[in-house]
């Protein structure tokens, strides 16, 4: 289904002979949509704007779903949808899988790269933003027609795995490693760096182990590989609380083999040099990085992240044939990814590369979110406290519902609201977390949403018979045309979270529907209304509905039928 608002640009750019854009209007007294391409013109040939507007409007071709056409302020053009064009519209929605919503004009094969934790270290609170905010990202590019690859890049290999091999071998307790592996793996890598620090031998012993573990050691590779499996299991259920999969969760180990020659060739080719015994690729012609090259080989024959990436880029466009690669990774390594993907240019890969930042969690303090002994707070004991908390809520709410769904419940609202919290921001803001904001059902909160979705379930639970969808509808009051006209927003909004990424625009969008619903619910009577203003308004209600279930679960959340 195509969109008002590319159905008006359509008609005015016919008129104007060129490309123009249309908005929505933020005050509904000037419509419900307008354009400043009048003033736009007027600026370019230095003419009155108001005379250009009103000669424009002559031939603007909307007659067919428009009022007649304003003009207001400077020289702004106004657009009033006809009423029955919007019970039109509207009521087709009930008969569209997306809602409105259109599917991209030209698909695009997409690789995103998320979340990315480290074998042998625990997710913590800081993981969050990539790994909801890149789950997002995919859910909506599907919904939009894209091909998309989630790919996990896992922090696997390292120089700490020395310590991890040689803590492994000397202290390791299975029964400790059985019933919390990343905790034992992490006490093994800190007893052994203490060590180290105080103890050079031991500090050589950890180097050998991981030069063995390089050269292919049997048993340290061995090690390697239960501490890979012990920590993916672990990430696996942090996953599995989030409702989140990947395609793939291909490591930087994955790609070894492939760094001596990749750099072999960047210097054979002429794009890599030797520089004071380390090999560089330098960006001479780019003033931004004219004095930062990117480091591919140290000068001990070791090699960097840089060139795991740029072996991964190569790797992603050749497997999948990749158009676009989104990294949703944190600001701090915005520095890192410009020169990547200078140097991929310079390699001739071609592929869309996007490097999608965001900002901080911040505590209650406004710092950075730690716990009281000064470490990261661990992604586990967080989705733990919020299952927690939202029971408690919801036993007070509804302490007659059994145990079981009072859990299923409180699961639904708990990890709703973490992934909320995160997704209403926009991703280059620091936010503070806080349990009692992101809990409330009052505000912008991902419980306010679900209620709202629950309120209208239990419309229909009180209905005689199955609903079915009016073959026309009736409306007439402004809270009905203010909803109509909310619902029919939802197929613009979705497509423009892509265009600079930003999934809250899609959360804005949905409590302000949920507002407008709750308007509406209170103005409206519902089922004791009768006949085709009955029909009607259930056809609203059950369009909210799929709506608000729908853009929520492009957030990665999910509804309950009672709260």
């Amino acid at each position: 289904m195509t969109t008002i608002q590319t159905l008006l640009e359509s008609r005015l750019s016919e008129a104007l002979g060129a490309p123009a854009q249309v908005s929505a209007t933020a005050d509904a007294r000037f419509g419900d949509y307008q354009t400043n391409v009048a003033m736009v013109q007027a600026k370019a040939q230095r003419a009155n704007p108001r005379k250009i507007a009103a000669e424009l409007i002559e031939r603007i071709n909307v007659a067919d779903f428009c009022e007649p056409l304003e003009i207001a302020g400077a020289g702004f053009i106004n657009f009033r949808l006809k009423p029955e064009f919007v019970a039109q519209r509207t009521l087709a929605l009930l008969g569209d899988a997306q809602l409105g919503v259109p599917k991209a004009e030209k698909p695009q094969k997409i690789v995103i790269d998320f979340s990315s934790p480290n074998v042998a270290k625990p997710m913590h609170v800081g993981h969050i933003r990539s790994t909801i905010l890149g789950d997002t990202l995919a859910r909506i590019a599907r919904f939009l027609g894209h091909e998309v690859i989630t790919d996990n890049h896992v922090g696997d290999w390292g120089t700490q795995f020395g310590k991890v091999i040689y803590g492994w071998k000397h202290f390791r307790d299975d029964a400790a490693l059985e019933a919390d592996p990343i905790h034992e793996l992490v006490r093994l890598y800190k007893e052994a760096n203490a060590l180290c620090d105080s103890n050079p031998a031991i500090l050589a012993e950890c180097r050998e182990e991981l030069v063995k573990l390089q050269a292919g050691d049997p048993e340290n590779l061995g090690i390697w590989k239960n501490t890979v499996a012990l920590s993916w299991k672990e990430f696996e259920a942090m996953y599995n609380l989030l409702d989140i999969r990947f395609d793939e969760h291909l490591g930087e180990s994955f790609y070894n083999d492939d760094l001596g020659p990749l750099v072999d060739r960047l210097l054979s080719s002429g794009i890599a040099e030797v520089s004071e015994g380390a090999v560089c690729i330098f960006f001479r012609d780019l003033p931004a990085l004219a004095d930062k090259p990117a480091l591919i080989r140290k000068s001990d024959g070791g090699f960097l992240y840089a060139t795991t990436d740029l072996a991964t880029i190569e790797y992603r466009i050749k497997r999948w044939h990749a158009d676009a690669i989104w990294y949703v990774v944190g600001a701090p390594q915005a520095l890192h990814f410009e020169q990547i993907f200078a140097a991929t240019r310079r390699i001739g890969l071609e592929a869309n590369l996007k490097h999608i930042p965001f900002g901080s969690i911040l505590g209650e303090d406004r710092k950075l979110m730690k716990t009281r002994s000064g470490e990261n707070v661990g992604l586990r004991d967080v989705l733990e406290e919020a299952r927690t908390r939202a029971l408690k809520i919801v036993a007070e709410k509804n302490p007659g519902l059994p145990e079981a769904e009072q859990q299923e419940i409180a699961r639904v609202i708990g990890i709703g609201a973490v992934k909320y919290a995160e997704l209403s921001q926009f991703r280059m803001s620091d936010y503070v977390f806080s349990w009692d904001k992101m809990l409330s059902f009052q505000g912008n909160t991902a419980p306010y949403l679900q209620n709202a979705y629950v309120r209208i379930q239990s419309i229909f639970r009180k209905l005689e018979g199955k609903f079915t969808p009016p073959s026309a509808l009736t409306l007439s009051e402004p809270a009905e045309w203010a909803l109509a006209k909310k619902l029919l927003a939802f197929g613009e909004t979705v497509p423009e979270t892509l265009g600079d990424f930003r999934p809250n625009l899609l959360a804005n969008y949905l409590f302000e529907l949920a507002n407008t619903f709750h308007s509406f619910y209170e103005a409206c009577p519902v089922l004791k209304s009768e006949g085709a203003v009955r029909e009607s308004r259930l056809a609203l209600c059950e369009l909210t509905a799929r709506v608000l279930r729908s853009g929520l679960g492009l957030l990665g959340i999910e509804t309950t039928e009672r709260m």
